[in-house]
């Protein structure tokens, strides 16, 4: 990538593998001019899966005070449990993409898009490149992963409240054994990928 253009965009996908719950995908744009002002607040941010939930909440609330200073842009897209039995889990995952970008509302022409591996813009973002293990090497893709996961997280956080008895809050809705127990014990939920659960 060169620096012709505006903006600098990562994305990143959480909540693939879980039996419950939206999977969501997030974006996180930075103008090129800001970008090294802007890691300079992030020192360190890489992908979610690395960074305690304590260092994840403690990024979020920094890319909020960079969002109210407009030095960053953040969109997040979900798609429901029902929707990814009806359509299958990589359709839900496009989808979710394509609308985190629009979110953004930048012309795609302006834009270099960093995906983590596997993931495509769509064909609009013709300035485009996927990176396995991005999230780790690419600070944008770590951004979105961050903001993701901790909006999937506290989404499921929130199931938990509702429906104590399932453990939501714990585990995120990943098939731990716990969790496939509930199911077991007290059925499925319309957050459940029902295709996704063999009991």
């Amino acid at each position: 990538m060169n620096n012709n253009y505006k903006y600098i965009v990562g994305i990143d996908e959480v909540g693939r593998g879980p039996l419950a719950g939206p999977v969501m995908v997030g974006a996180f744009g930075v103008a090129s001019i800001d970008s090294e002002k802007v890691l300079a607040v992030l020192s360190g941010i890489t992908d979610s899966k690395k960074v305690s939930e304590k260092k994840r909440m403690s990024y979020v609330e920094k890319i909020k005070e960079l969002q109210k200073q407009n030095l960053v842009m953040i969109a997040v897209a979900g798609v429901s449990a029902n929707v990814i039995d009806a359509k299958g889990i990589v359709p839900a995952i496009k989808s979710a993409l394509a609308s985190s970008l629009k979110k953004l509302n930048l012309n795609p022409q302006d834009v270099f898009v960093y995906l983590d591996g596997g993931l495509f813009a769509p064909p609009e973002y013709m300035h485009q490149e996927t990176i396995t293990k991005g999230d780790s090497k690419i600070w944008q893709i770590g951004a979105a992963s961050v903001v993701a996961k901790v909006l999937r997280d506290q989404k499921m956080i929130d199931y938990g409240k509702k429906n104590p008895q399932y453990g939501f809050e714990k585990h995120k809705g990943y098939g731990t054994k716990k969790h496939v127990q509930a199911i077991k014990e007290f059925g499925v939920l319309d957050i459940h990928r029902v295709s996704w659960i063999k009991t």
